[in-house]
Formats: structure tokens, C-alpha cells, sequence
């Protein structure tokens, strides 16, 4: 029986066309899905007869106990080479193989700057105005130059992140629990001694760490008031590192004076979340990594992990 491959979470209905599958045509019946999963009984419904699965990133989580309820499912296949969604050792004792693809780190880095350059001239509320007869001119823009950007994070993505605000004319600085002075400055940037220091003293906090047991609720409410009331908070890393009842009360109190997010708790968002509608917050539905140059990396190396699988030496193995 020709084996079955599931593509999850095709929200745009592009996977097919952003690789040539025609060389895995013979040997695999693939098939594609567009909505999200509500449940897990919803997962099986859809992919219990799937041997493969290719998995876009962390939309559709894949713990143990689903892992268990696909007894068919042989090989996994994730966009990047990083998923916590995926537990890894379940997978292994169920004999399913993991792999990844590659992924750009340069469009996170746009997106952010996208949020931050929205929030700051008000671009929502200006274009909607031009849109439907509005005031011309009903908002004073925020300053980049002479400002400081603070980074929670300084990997790949932050010290990209970083490059751009110097060229803004910004001043820049960051902290991590593991963040030197002298790697700081490697990047022309400056350390601060503590989260606190950063937080108080910037303009705009954007957030660029990995979720993990030190980074969940980095941010919660004695953090957010720690910020000024005129300061930006963004977010297109994980929206856990935010304590998200507080980041609510921050925004509707005007502790700080807006957000720009990209992740969320629950993704997709549901219709009636507050965050749809808050004035100050300019959000986003996860665009950070979707992109045309990354979609064709993430389903061509898809392919290609499918044939490796196929004629057993699977790439690129997670875990």
C-alpha cells in the first residue's frame, strides 16, 4: 500500500506549490490540510491513516499522548530544526522518525520592525482614516533616533534586530541570564546589568528569547510596570515569556503605552479575544517566519526528507 502523507496547517493552500513533489509522486499519496485542529480527537480523525506528516512549525503540538493514538506514523517532519511542541522522546519510543528543514532567521527580523515602525506612527489608525474619510492627521508619531531599544535576547534574531535600531540612530541595549558584557558589545550593544534596568529604561522592549522553564512569565505585571507609560512592548518570539492576564491589564490600564504581537496563547486567536480589539495593540496573525523564501526552504527539504526517509537514511533527524 502506497504510504499516506498528511501536510498540516496549509493555511494559505501554497505547500504544493511551493516544491516540486512531482519526485515523491509515485511512492507517497499526499494530501494537504488547511484549518487547525481544535482537539486532539480532531488530529487523528484527520491523520490516523497518515504514515507521514508534515508538521508548519508549532501549529499542531504533538505531545505524547497523540503521538500514541498514531500507531501508523513513521516519519514526522517539521518546518526548522527546532519544534517544543514535538515531544521528541515520545516520538522515538513509538519508533517515528523526526526530521527538519531549514528556516531563515531574516524574516522574524523584518516582521519586528514592521510592528515597531506600526506602532510608532501610528499606521493602522492613520491608514484607516485615509481609508474611510477620517481626519487627516489625528496622531503624533513616536521617535526612533536618539531613543533606546531594548532586547530581552541577543541570539541571531536579536542582534539582527539590534543592527537595524543603530541604524535608526537608536540607542541599544539587552540582557539575558547569560548575556556578557563582552558579547553584548560584539554586537555594539550594551548589556544591562539586569532585566530590570533594561526594562525601565527603554522606549520599545522586543522580545527575542527561546520559550523554556526560565523564559515562561519572564515578563509578568511587576515587570510590565516597571516599564514607562510612553514605552513599546513587542513580540514575535513566544507569547508565554508574557504573562498574558497581566500584559492585558497593562494594556487596558495604559501601564505602557501599546504592544505589537505576533504569537499568542492560543493560536489561532479565537474571534472574540481582546487583544482582536485593544486600541493600543497592533497584532498579527504569527507572520513572522511566513514568508515565500522560507515556505519554499521549508516544503523542498520536506521532499527531500520524505525520499531520504523512503530510502532509509532519513536527514536532518531531530532528537
Amino acid at each position: 500500500m502506497t504510504p499516506r502523507c498528511a501536510v498540516l496547517d496549509d493555511y494559505q493552500g501554497v505547500a504544493l506549490s511551493m516544491a516540486d513533489w512531482s519526485s515523491v509522486a509515485d511512492a507517497v499519496d499526499v494530501r494537504t490540510l488547511r484549518q487547525p485542529f481544535r482537539s486532539e480527537d480532531e488530529v487523528v480523525a484527520a491523520i490516523g491513516d497518515c504514515e507521514i506528516v508534515v508538521a508548519m512549525r508549532e501549529r499542531t503540538p504533538f505531545p505524547a499522548s497523540l503521538l500514541a493514538r498514531l500507531p501508523r506514523l513513521r516519519l514526522l517532519i517539521t518546518s526548522g530544526m527546532r519544534n517544543a511542541a514535538i515531544d521528541l522522546e515520545a516520538a522515538a519510543r513509538h519508533g517515528v522518525t523526526v526530521c527538519g528543514t531549514a528556516s531563515n532567521t531574516e524574516p522574524p527580523v523584518e516582521l519586528t520592525w514592521a510592528l515597531i515602525l506600526g506602532l510608532a506612527r501610528n499606521i493602522v489608525t492613520e491608514n484607516a482614516a485615509m481609508r474611510t474619510g477620517g481626519p487627516w492627521q489625528s496622531t503624533l508619531g513616536a521617535d526612533l533616533h536618539g531613543r533606546t531599544l531594548g532586547l530581552l535576547g541577543l541570539g541571531k534574531t536579536g542582534a539582527r534586530v539590534a543592527r537595524i535600531g543603530q541604524a535608526f540612530g537608536m540607542n541599544v541595549v539587552a540582557w539575558s541570564r547569560n548575556l556578557t558584557a563582552e558579547r553584548a558589545a560584539e554586537a555594539g550593544v550594551r548589556a544591562t546589568a539586569t532585566k530590570e534596568e533594561l526594562l525601565e529604561t527603554s522606549d520599545f522592549v522586543s522580545v527575542h528569547l527561546v520559550l523554556g522553564d526560565r523564559t515562561r512569565g519572564l515578563l509578568g505585571a511587576d515587570e510590565l510596570r516597571r516599564m514607562r507609560s510612553t514605552s513599546y512592548l513587542v513580540n514575535t518570539s513566544r507569547a508565554a515569556i508574557v504573562d498574558q492576564p497581566a500584559l492585558l491589564q497593562a494594556l487596558r490600564e495604559n501601564w505602557i503605552a501599546g504592544a505589537g504581537l505576533d504569537v499568542f496563547d492560543h493560536e489561532p486567536l479565537p474571534a472574540d479575544h481582546p487583544l482582536r480589539t485593544l486600541p493600543n495593540v497592533l497584532a498579527l496573525p504569527h507572520l513572522g517566519y511566513v514568508t515565500r523564501r522560507n515556505y519554499e526552504g521549508y516544503f523542498q527539504q520536506a521532499v527531500e526528507d520524505i525520499t531520504a526517509f523512503l530510502a532509509g537514511t532519513p536527514i536532518r533527524q531531530l532528537g
